[in-house]
């Protein structure tokens, strides 16, 4: 009892010795140490968080070759202990400095070295190596591994932390192969018994330390705090200073670092925000970066004469941009054309690629791309799918000052969170929501995001082009999309992708229901683009009706208002869209079922449901008409509902007046489609009560007047031409 006794008190006052020796561990005395043969997207996220909490950090092998094998996919990484078997022959005599050491293509720090020195001592070990739930690379031995009562069971050999001089004896043990496994090596000695009394090692079975995250995505959330966020392990309720992507879950570290590396922006909202920020500034045109603008229509797309135009608006020099477009679509050759008549002054060395080529879309792609690679003058590449609508001119100047190899601006379909980025992937590669998904679509966290898919419009750097991905089949894999090959490439090159929020940039543009058998298709695009729409076809100053003592409504007589409602554009198109049908109705010989009862006075006109286009024009008169008839006539709430909508033909020969009468409506609408003077003279409209008249209307200016009982009115001859007005009966 006596011996036993005196054997207790030894141990007690060795480990009391030890604690006490870590205790008084210094940031001074802590050594970082990585191993890493090329500067990777990964790396330099690592040596960045090492930066931002003042490690010293030791980098092996940079610009050396790697003989560690393909350690991604089966075993290997012996070359890293080679490297730190010579490495720690520097320091074997030091008693007081501590070395850590970690992998760094997957691996980000959250916290600084006084945290990460004090998880260290409070474990009351020399030696302590990072844990997983997977015995790797030998399962045969798992059940010699010491049992725990919680926490994972495993040794992981990407993170470790101990004194320097049993660092070094055990690393001094290494008489392998580059290629041969780190981790078996490491697990043999943890195995041995007295090895591990030795070096008095243990495994960081509850991530006190490090955070693997294979086999633990479900364990770990974001905690926000104030003015920070770290990785949570909530299933031991740990904070790790070490998270370590390792296996198939690098993705995941990269949503993880949208947060943790940049050291507590997330206060700002910034994710992923830096300060490598490549400024353009006032340089002068010849000092910008020459970028190779790559264009792709793949399929009919709504509003293809603006998405062009703003190919011309951009905010950046023409000398500096080199245009290629790729347009596999027979019915948008009329819009190339258009725009090539245009601005080809601005565009000299543009390559146009039509339809007539049957170039394949991969193919299409990779022509684009190689031309920026083979080029040495090529700064960025920036590719633009014909669906996205970028609003904001500064877009290309914004994503180059981004500095980042691969970046996309943020854009999602309108009202919708559908957009040209996903957060996560599956684990068969496809999508996934990521936890903040939703927030960033809806603009709720701004920043920069690290992303594992963007697709439609980004920009890549030309030097990335020509080095990293300059082997790589960037478009074209059997069976795969385009853009998942595009995406998957860059992954596995080790290249991160980024989508930012922190500007407004334009939206997507949806194409599903785009019928090009109509005349003008755009026209019936008002419910799945709606802000595409208005841009095109409503009045310039229509919102201006609703300002404060507005003068852009006029009030030529009693309770007859006059304002802007449609654009040019769509005055024109929908003359063109009635006459292409050309069924107009015959005055006063007209089909009664057409009218439903409703026309006390027949009239030339085609209706809306004869074209097809009842229910848009039922939504114009929701969103844009209603709102001013509350504004007009207040106290009086539209239901917006009409059954006569129609576009009226006036001709001297055909019908030129309209004799008096009252709208079988609460009130009308009556649209000016083309112009007094130019199209048409005469015309206009006289109110029998009020003895008022209208005679010069404006093109897309409509008159509301009350219906029915009050305002009982004629339509003046047209003596010229041909007029044309379009009518609702709103209310009935």
């Amino acid at each position: 009892m006596a011996s036993y006794r005196l054997l207790w008190l030894t141990a007690v006052c060795f480990l009391s010795s030890a604690w006490a020796e870590q205790r008084k561990l210094s940031p001074e005395n802590l050594l970082v140490i990585t191993a890493a043969t090329e500067e990777t997207d990964g790396f330099r996220r690592f040596v960045k968080t090492a930066a931002q909490f003042n490690y010293s950090l030791k980098v092996l092998g940079l610009g050396e070759e790697w003989k560690g094998g393909d350690v991604a996919r089966t075993v290997g990484g012996g070359q890293k202990v080679r490297w730190l078997k010579e490495e720690l022959l520097k320091h074997s005599e030091d008693q007081q400095l501590v070395v850590m050491f970690v992998d760094s293509y997957d691996v980000i720090l959250a916290a600084g070295p006084d945290e990460l020195l004090t998880r260290f001592s409070s474990l009351g070990h020399r030696v302590v190596f990072s844990a997983e739930g997977f015995c790797w690379p030998d399962q045969r031995l798992a059940s010699k591994y010491p049992q725990v009562h919680s926490g994972k069971r495993y040794l992981n050999s990407g993170g470790f932390i101990g004194f320097s001089s049993d660092l070094a004896a055990i690393v001094q043990q290494w008489k392998f192969r580059d290629n041969d496994d780190d981790q078996l090596f490491y697990t043999r000695i943890y195995l041995d018994q007295k090895q591990r009394t030795r070096f008095n090692m243990t495994l960081d079975h509850r991530s006190r330390i490090f955070q693997n995250l294979n086999g633990a995505i479900d364990e770990v959330v974001l905690k926000f705090e104030r003015s920070k966020v770290r990785v949570r392990n909530v299933a031991y309720d740990t904070l790790p200073v070490v998270i370590h992507g390792n296996g198939p879950t690098k993705l995941q570290l990269n949503y993880l670092g949208n947060y943790v590396p940049t050291a507590w922006t997330y206060e700002h909202g910034c994710g992923g925000c830096d300060d490598d920020l490549l400024l353009l500034g006032d340089r002068q045109e010849e000092d910008l970066p020459l970028v190779f603008l790559s264009v792709f229509i793949e399929h009919p797309t709504p509003f293809m004469d603006e998405f062009l135009e703003r190919l011309a608006t951009m905010n950046y020099p023409k000398t500096r941009i080199r245009l290629f477009i790729h347009n596999n679509v027979v019915y948008h050759e009329q819009h190339i054309q258009r725009f090539w008549e245009r601005h080809r002054v601005l565009f000299p060395d543009a390559v146009l690629v039509g339809p007539e080529e049957n170039l394949p879309e991969e193919k299409a792609r990779t022509m684009a791309i190689e031309a920026c690679q083979k080029n040495p003058g090529c700064g960025y590449f920036f590719s633009i799918d014909s669906d996205v609508a970028l609003t904001n001119p500064d877009t290309l100047r914004i994503l180059i000052e981004e500095n980042k190899s691969v970046i996309a601006p943020m854009l999602s379909k309108h009202g919708k969170l559908w957009s040209n980025f996903w957060g996560a992937l599956s684990p068969d590669g496809f999508y996934s929501r990521s936890e903040d998904y939703i927030e960033i679509v809806q603009g709720k966290r701004v920043g920069l995001w690290n992303v594992p898919y963007i697709t439609q419009v980004y920009l890549v750097k030309g030097s990335v082009l020509r080095s990293k991905l300059s082997q790589a089949s960037l478009f074209v894999d059997e069976g795969m999309d385009p853009d998942m090959v595009f995406c998957r490439t860059i992954r596995d090159q080790g290249v991160f992708m980024f989508v930012s929020n922190r500007d407004e940039f334009g939206r997507l543009v949806a194409s599903t229901t785009f019928n090009t058998s109509r005349l003008h298709p755009d026209m019936w695009q008002i419910f799945d683009n709606p802000l595409d729409w208005r841009e095109k076809y409503v009045h310039e100053n229509y919102s201006k009706i609703f300002e404060e003592d507005s003068s852009v409504v006029e009030q030529p007589c009693p309770d007859v208002y006059w304002f802007p409602a449609f654009s040019e554009k769509m005055c024109d198109h929908l003359v063109e869209t009635m006459e292409d049908y050309g069924q107009w109705s015959g005055g006063s010989h007209k089909d009664e079922r057409l009218s439903g009862g409703y026309e006390n006075v027949p009239t030339v006109d085609i209706h809306m449901n004869q074209i097809g286009f009842e229910k848009e024009w039922l939504k114009f008169l929701k969103d844009y008409i209603a709102p001013v008839t509350e504004k007009l006539y207040p106290g009086y709430y539209p239901k917006a509902h009409s059954i006569m909508n129609f576009v009226v033909r006036y001709r001297p020969d055909e019908q030129p007046s309209l004799r008096p009468h009252h709208d079988s409506s609460t009130f009308t609408i009556n649209i000016a489609l083309n112009r007094k003077g130019v199209d048409y003279q005469g015309g206009g409209c006289r109110f029998l009560r009020y003895d008022c008249k209208v005679e010069s209307p404006r093109k897309g200016w409509s008159f509301m007047h009350p219906g029915r009982l009050t305002h009982y009115h004629e339509g003046l001859p047209t003596t010229q031409g041909t007029r044309y007005i379009m009518v609702a009966f709103v209310d009935p």
